[in-house]
């Protein structure tokens, strides 16, 4: 079914241009199919994201898309060298430091994409 299948992770941009140039600019995604009706990016391991034009982009308040990196620290500096801000949370049980949340078992932190979209790096501990 569909254990076999692989899985897209489709994420809304309002402006299609700007939203092609910071994932493939700022975060290094290639580019591997654009048409008018799909554009899509790979995200290493057999993911990819497909972006769609919609003026509801960057609406949604939860993560949309989430990275399991190896060195979380080392990943957050080369974004941030690309003008990427990390997201500061105090919730109920998550609250960031420099833009990190830690447990007994992962790392984490949060930015948005040039459409507000939210998106995360996971560093497994």
């Amino acid at each position: 079914m569909l254990a076999d299948s692989p899985v897209v992770a489709i994420v809304p941009v309002a402006d299609m241009a700007r939203a092609k140039r910071f994932y493939t600019e700022t975060l290094g995604l290639p580019l591997t199919k654009e048409s008018a009706e799909d554009t899509r990016l790979d995200s290493g391991g057999g993911t990819t994201i497909g972006l769609y034009e919609t003026p509801y982009g960057g609406k949604a308040e939860h993560t949309l898309a989430s990275w399991k990196v190896d060195d979380l620290d080392g990943e957050m500096s080369r974004l941030r060298s690309k003008g990427v801000t990390f997201e500061e949370y105090d919730l109920p049980g998550i609250k960031t430091v420099d833009g990190v949340v830690e447990s007994e078992t992962m790392r984490g932190a949060w930015f948005k994409d040039s459409e507000g979209n939210i998106l995360c790096l996971t560093e497994d501990l």
